[in-house]
């Protein structure tokens, strides 16, 4: 049985991602919790794929002025809350199919709900995606993930040093 917070989550992004979506942005996450006693629901968005450059301070105002007031009308929370809107950053979340498959190539970190030979976390470069499956190129050798398994994951990103 889920969670009150995971069907808040889920009744949240079911109502704002076609808002969001037709605003030109992808919705990345949705987290709702209880910060130092005060409720957060915190909504990160990202371009939607083909449209240039990264999310501005301007463009988290007007997604919160679209959904702020869509949310409280709905009533889905029922008590008070901060709304935060903000880009994910440089280490994304990768949650949904698309954001593996756009990270191939890609270095990334893997948290698995349950160990895989042995261990539960894994960083590398994401080789390939493919039914469901994980395909990950580390240091000492490759591994096999299972989706399905995968508690979290995140890009990481990697600074490049200029030639002086």
């Amino acid at each position: 049985m889920a969670s009150k917070i995971s069907l808040t989550i889920k009744k949240v992004a079911d109502l704002i991602e076609p808002i969001i979506e037709g605003m030109c942005f992808e919705l990345v996450d949705v987290e709702y919790l209880s910060n130092q006693g005060r409720w957060v629901l915190r909504i990160y968005i990202d371009k939607a794929e083909g449209v240039t450059g990264g999310v501005t301070i301007d463009d988290c105002a007007r997604v919160s002025g679209e959904i702020g007031d869509l949310i409280d009308v709905k009533e889905i929370i029922d008590h008070e809350y901060v709304l935060e809107v903000s880009s994910p950053g440089l280490n994304r979340p990768l949650k949904k199919e698309k954001d593996f498959i756009r990270a191939l190539d890609k270095k990334i970190k893997v948290r698995m709900t349950v160990p895989v030979m042995g261990r539960r976390n894994f960083t590398g470069y994401l080789k390939k995606f493919q039914a469901q499956t994980l395909y990950l190129e580390m240091e000492n050798g490759h591994v096999t993930l299972p989706w399905r398994e995968i508690d979290k994951a995140n890009l990481v990103y990697e600074f490049t040093q200029k030639n002086a």
